[in-house]
């Protein structure tokens, strides 16, 4: 099909363009949609298909089928415009309320919309500044480290002293359910009384009780649902059976040999040296990645991402995973137990990734505009041939007349975006785990 494509002005979002096909093009259209009522309905007097037009026009009406054969072109002609545009449609593309029926022996023009990404500008275009954990394993992320490694080894005393509960204590309880907390009824439970281990009601509800002592602990908590929110009461009963507290080993020359088998402390963190070091030459280029993008989206001159674009990103981010839980053999509902969450928990988690997507992705866009980034043939082919393509001419031909070649063309304008901010990034060396720690003493 050989069309072309004028592009207009972008408004709200949306390419303006004027779509032209040639006569020979809509003669071919007219001659199909002809040949498919034929085909289709069985028209007294005439064979299957063999149904000539002015009876098809008598019975069906001409202007029905010119209708179909404008339908046929449009379909046809879309993955062409993409083409020629280089864009990639963010929804369906609108061609008005109004448009005629093609008509045999002329060009056929029409003024279309295609709903394309938002942009947006940055504050700055110069390289992100981040800061990054060292190469090497430090002293504090051995100490974290070996703390978890010790965690496993954790025991649980009861406290002698006769006292109220306090924040940080782990405690013994029974709940009952009074309203909504069917899942967390049990009996003989162990139950930490720190925030973040429990919600902060139940945490708030438990400080200063007694050992023996009943507490009725409830709460409302809100639940989005598309466009609309409601609530939700929760009631419980917990009773303390018993305060204990966190007994974790020490390390020591004895217990490194008999339950870790190191021979020595020293031998201990040096291995566990070596396997930081291990995880974190494959794990900072990425996280690197993650940073320089971070803080160029917080460049972004816009005060929120356009909710149809954001919603785009969902329903994208939504399908990838569906589609990979299946090829797992996985349900949504085991996926969701498996991480003890909600659907409502997950779709807002689901909303708020998506939003920072959104977000990374437009300031990709804003360093390809601003630096005339390009993907090249060569790099077309380099990217078919990486994703292992037997036949890259016959891929490439493909992704081309399915109009899906500028979505590649993005991906490769967008690496070299995001592998120039991380090549050029002003980088900080700085022992987070070693930071964190001193921030949490204060």
């Amino acid at each position: 099909m050989n069309i072309t494509v004028t592009a207009g002005d972008i408004a709200d979002d949306m390419q303006a363009a004027t779509l032209t096909i040639p006569a020979a093009d809509v003669d071919a259209a007219v001659k199909k949609a002809y040949k498919d009522v034929a085909a289709k309905y069985n028209f007294q007097g005439f064979r299957r298909g063999h149904t000539p037009r002015p009876v098809i026009d008598s019975i069906v009406g001409r202007e029905g089928v010119l209708a179909q054969a404008t339908n046929d072109l449009m379909e046809a002609a879309e993955p062409h415009m993409f083409e020629q545009l280089d864009i990639v449609p963010m929804g369906e593309v609108d061609y008005g309320e109004d448009n005629p029926v093609v008509k045999e022996g002329a060009d056929y023009t029409i003024e279309v919309k295609v709903p394309v990404r938002p942009t947006a500008t940055l504050s700055s275009y110069d390289a992100p500044a981040i800061e990054m954990p060292p190469a090497e394993a430090t002293e504090a992320e051995i100490d974290q480290q070996i703390e978890q490694l010790l965690s496993f080894r954790t025991t649980y005393e009861d406290i002698e002293e006769d006292r109220a509960t306090q924040e940080g204590d782990f405690l013994m309880v029974d709940i009952e359910n009074v309203e909504n907390c069917e899942q967390l009824e049990s009996k003989g439970r162990m139950l930490s009384l720190k925030k973040g281990d429990a919600p902060d009601q139940i945490v708030e509800g438990l400080v200063g009780a007694a050992k023996g002592e009943t507490k009725e602990i409830a709460w409302d908590e809100t639940h989005e649902h598309g466009d609309h929110t409601h609530e939700t009461h929760l009631a419980m009963k917990v009773t303390v059976n018993a305060i204990r507290k966190a007994v974790v080993p020490e390390v020591t020359e004895d217990n490194v040999k008999t339950d870790y088998g190191f021979d020595s402390v020293e031998a201990m963190r040096d291995a566990v040296k070596l396997e930081i070091e291990k995880e974190k030459e494959n794990q900072l280029p990425e996280l690197k990645e993650e940073r320089a993008l971070n803080a160029m989206a917080e460049r972004l001159e816009l005060e929120e991402v356009p909710e149809a674009y954001v919603n785009s990103v969902f329903n994208e981010t939504a399908q990838q995973i569906m589609g990979q839980l299946s090829r797992q053999g996985q349900s949504l509902d085991q996926f969701l137990a498996m991480r003890g969450i909600t659907a409502d928990q997950f779709i807002a988690d689901l909303r708020e990734q998506s939003e920072e997507r959104a977000r990374q992705s437009m300031a990709l866009d804003a360093v390809v505009a601003q630096q005339g980034i390009e993907a090249t043939d060569e790099d077309i082919r380099a990217e078919f041939e990486r994703a292992g393509s037997e036949d890259v001419d016959k891929s490439i031909a493909d992704f081309r007349d399915a109009g899906q070649l500028p979505a590649v063309r993005d991906s490769i304008k967008r690496n070299k975006a995001l592998t120039w901010m991380t090549d050029n990034a002003e980088v900080t060396i700085v022992d987070e785990i070693a930071k964190r720690r001193e921030t949490d003493a204060e």
